[in-house]
């Protein structure tokens, strides 16, 4: 399933690019639905700093989906590789659990538009393969999938346009607006 996200932040390039990359665990205070991020490991080398975030929702499970999701499954690692030199990040998404049934990875383009402000389009794909999940029946699974999808995808579109929102709030209160 698609993940799709596009915002515009009122500061620049850089400063925007920088603080999503280097201060998240901070932004994250802004963003509702996020407990925390914590840099789990950084490592810088010719322009590029690869970065792994361990991220924690506090959002909550729908009954629909608690016989396949489990609350672990609402925290996950981010692997990303920012390269500033086309002003990207390329992530990729591991829950906890089911590891061989999610795969979930994508790239985020930071563009400046405007005097001070930044467009942030973040692009990717959520896949989760039910029957590679124990005890999901597959006459359920394939029906199911869909469903489960669209709740993940409905978790972390939001939660994506909200990162964009709290990193701008971030900066407002770090900067001035």
């Amino acid at each position: 399933m698609r993940i799709r996200s596009s915002s515009l932040v009122n500061h620049s390039l850089d400063r925007v690019y920088s603080a999503y990359r280097d201060e998240l665990p901070g932004i994250a205070d802004y963003i509702p639905d996020v407990e925390y991020v914590k840099v789990l490991g950084r490592e810088e080398n010719a322009g590029r700093v690869k970065l792994h975030n361990e991220w924690k929702s506090s959002k909550s499970i729908p009954g629909f989906a608690r016989k396949v999701l489990k609350p672990e499954m609402l925290c996950w690692d981010d692997h990303a590789e920012w390269v500033q030199e086309s002003w990207t990040c390329e992530w990729v998404l591991k829950v906890r659990a089911f590891t061989q049934a999610v795969t979930c990875a994508g790239i985020n383009h930071f563009t400046a538009e405007g005097e001070g402000q930044t467009r942030v389009v973040i692009e990717g794909r959520l896949d989760i393969d039910l029957k590679r999940i124990p005890g999901v029946p597959r006459l359920v699974a394939g029906p199911l999938a869909p469903r489960v999808e669209g709740f993940i995808v409905s978790l972390i579109t939001p939660n994506l346009e909200r990162v964009n929102g709290g990193l701008g709030d971030y900066l407002d209160e770090k900067f001035g607006s």
